[in-house]
C-alpha cells in the first residue's frame, strides 16, 4: 500500500514548517494568502487528503486517539497501577477535548505495527500513543514512515524521529539505593521488568552503578510485572543461603506479592527484610507494613503525553521531553538490616 502524503511532505516542498502547513490547511491566521495558496497547491499536487488527522481533530471529523496494550484482554484486571493511571490521565485529557481513546490489545510488536497500519489506512484515529519502548524498537521505523502522528511514552526515541516523553528512571533508582545503603544494607536485589524494554535496561544499569558507588552487592532478577513472577522471584531469593536484606521491585503488584511471600516464610518486614516498590498505589498503602515507594504523578504524565500528541498533530517537529522524576516516600517497610547471621 503506497504511503499517504503527510503535512511533513508538504512542508518539505514548500520550505516551511509543519506548523505553517497546519495553519494554512485549516484556514487559521498567521499565514500570508500567497503562502496559503502555495501550500494548498502542493497539497493538491501530491494527493494530500484534506480530511487528515490534524483537520479531523479540529472538527471536520472527530477521531479518537489510538493506543495498544501488549497483553491478552483477559489480563486487563491485573494491569499494574502505572498502566491504569496512565490511561486515566490520557482519557481525562481527551475527554476535555470531546475525544475518545481507541484501546486495543496485541500480542507482539508485529501485530501492534499491523494495527497502526490498519488504523492509518482506514483513518480510524487521529494519532497514537506508543508504550513500552524497546531498546531496539521495531515499531519506530514503520510509524515514522507512515506519517501517523505519534508520541512514544517511556523514553527518548533514537534519532528523534518521533516525539518521546519519559521520566528520569535512573535518578529515581539511584534514590532508592542511596536510601537503603544509608540504612546499612550491604546486599540489595532489584526485581526488574521484562528484558528488552528500554526502561528496564536504564533502571538495571542505574541500579548496578548506584550499588557500585555505595559499595553494595547488587543482584538483578527479571520478571514480567505480574504478582506470580514477583512472588516466585521473592521465594527463590529468600531461600538462598545469601539472601538479600533489601529488595526493590519494579512495580506495586510484585512488591505486594513479595511481602506476602516473606510473611509466609516467617520473615518480618522490615526487621528481617526491607521492601521498596516502584509506583505507589492503594495496595502499597493498604498492606501492613505500608510499603516505601517511588511515587510519581502518572495521571499528569498521561495527560502530558496527550498534549504532546496534539503538538505533533499541529505540525510541531519531534521532540524529546523529560517529565518529572519520581520521589521516594519512606513508609514502614524499610529499616536498618538485621545483625549478620552467625
Amino acid at each position: 500500500m503506497p504511503r499517504q502524503p503527510t503535512m511533513a511532505d508538504i512542508a518539505r516542498q514548500a520550505g516551511v514548517s509543519r506548523v505553517t502547513v497546519s495553519y494554512a490547511l485549516n484556514g487559521r491566521p498567521g499565514v500570508s494568502e500567497q503562502m496559503r495558496a502555495r501550500i494548498l497547491g502542493i497539497a493538491r499536487d501530491i494527493g494530500f487528503n484534506a480530511n487528515t488527522s490534524a483537520r479531523a481533530l479540529h472538527g471536520a471529523a472527530v477521531r479518537p486517539v489510538g493506543m495498544t496494550l501488549r497483553r491478552p484482554a483477559s489480563d486487563a484486571h491485573t494491569v499494574e497501577v502505572f498502566r491504569r493511571e496512565l490511561i486515566s490521565g490520557i482519557q481525562t485529557e481527551l475527554a476535555a477535548r470531546d475525544l475518545g481513546l481507541a484501546l486495543q490489545y496485541v500480542g507482539d510488536a508485529a501485530e501492534e505495527t499491523a494495527v497502526y497500519r490498519r488504523w492509518h489506512a482506514e483513518r480510524r484515529v487521529g494519532g497514537v500513543l506508543v508504550c513500552d519502548l524497546e531498546s531496539d524498537d521495531p515499531r519506530i521505523g514503520p510509524l515514522a514512515e507512515l506519517g501517523l502522528p505519534a508520541v512514544v511514552v517511556g523514553g527518548p526515541v533514537p534519532g528523534d524521529v518521533l516525539t518521546g516523553i519519559w521520566n528520569d528512571d535512573a535518578a529515581a533508582v539511584d534514590t532508592v539505593v542511596r536510601h537503603l545503603a544509608g540504612l546499612g544494607h550491604r546486599g540489595i536485589t532489584r526485581v526488574g521488568g521484562p528484558a528488552g524494554m528500554l526502561h528496564t535496561a536504564v533502571r538495571d544499569a542505574a541500579f548496578e552503578a548506584a550499588c557500585r558507588q555505595a559499595g553494595v552487592e547488587a543482584t538483578v532478577v527479571g520478571s514480567d510485572y505480574t504478582a506470580r513472577t514477583g512472588g516466585l522471584a521473592t521465594r527463590r531469593l529468600l531461600s538462598s543461603p545469601h539472601r538479600p536484606t533489601a529488595i526493590a521491585y519494579d512495580n506495586d503488584v510484585m512488591a505486594v506479592a513479595g511481602l506476602a511471600v516473606a510473611r509466609e516464610m516467617g520473615l518480618r518486614v522490615p526487621a528481617d527484610l526491607s521492601l521498596v516498590a516502584f509506583d505507589d498505589s492503594p495496595l502499597c498503602q493498604a498492606v501492613r507494613p505500608a510499603l516505601t515507594v517511588l511515587s510519581r504523578d502518572i495521571v499528569a504524565y498521561g495527560a502530558h503525553a496527550v498534549r504532546l500528541l496534539f503538538d505533533v498533530i499541529e505540525g510541531r517537529p519531534p521532540a524529546a521531553v523529560l517529565d518529572h522524576t519520581a520521589v521516594l516516600l519512606v513508609r514502614d517497610s524499610t529499616a536498618p538490616p538485621p545483625p549478620p547471621r552467625s
